[in-house]
């Protein structure tokens, strides 16, 4: 039986390993990695995926912020990765995460960067509001997705959301 706890509480280096067999490991070359430069997962919505004593997934949710051209700025949470051991990747380990993490987060604006008929199907996101948005690197447009309230329409940069001291 899959049980769900706080990622911060799982060995960073299996989650790494996790990240690795799931992705590659040349996945620090990819556009989200960039999004998140700078800042650590927020600890709460961040899940594992434990069956029995074995890590079989991981969300991971950042914190990013939208820089409009008009000069607005809109916080936001980055989701993903999702990964899961690629000998569970059919179980419906993915979903349960996703799922989670969203009822935790609320309806806050999140944001993500994966398959539009997955998660829109089954979650609600949309590229409705991002067809305007700018990251730092390559990505497909029709992949840039957004769900919650308050998902700001528009031109604009995502980047990480580093705050500093006041």
């Amino acid at each position: 039986m899959v049980e769900l706890v706080a990622l911060e509480t799982v060995d960073p280096a299996a989650v790494e390993h996790l990240l690795d067999r799931a992705f590659g490991r040349d996945r620090h070359a990819r556009t989200a990695y960039r999004l998140r430069a700078g800042v650590d997962a927020l600890p709460g919505p961040s899940l594992a995926a434990i069956d029995g004593d074995t890590l079989v997934g991981t969300i991971q949710l950042w914190p990013i912020v939208f820089t409009g051209d008009d000069g607005r700025r809109v916080p936001l949470t980055l989701v993903g990765p999702v990964a899961v051991v690629p000998e569970r990747q059919r179980d419906g380990i993915g979903r349960l995460l996703v799922a989670a993490a969203i009822e935790r987060m609320g309806d806050s604006p999140l944001m993500l960067i994966g398959d539009p008929e997955y998660y829109g199907r089954f979650f609600g996101f949309t590229a409705a509001r991002t067809g305007a948005w700018r990251l730092p690197g390559p990505f497909a447009r029709h992949r840039l997705l957004a769900h919650g309230t308050g998902v700001p329409d528009g031109a604009g940069a995502i980047g990480p959301h580093v705050r500093t001291a006041a």
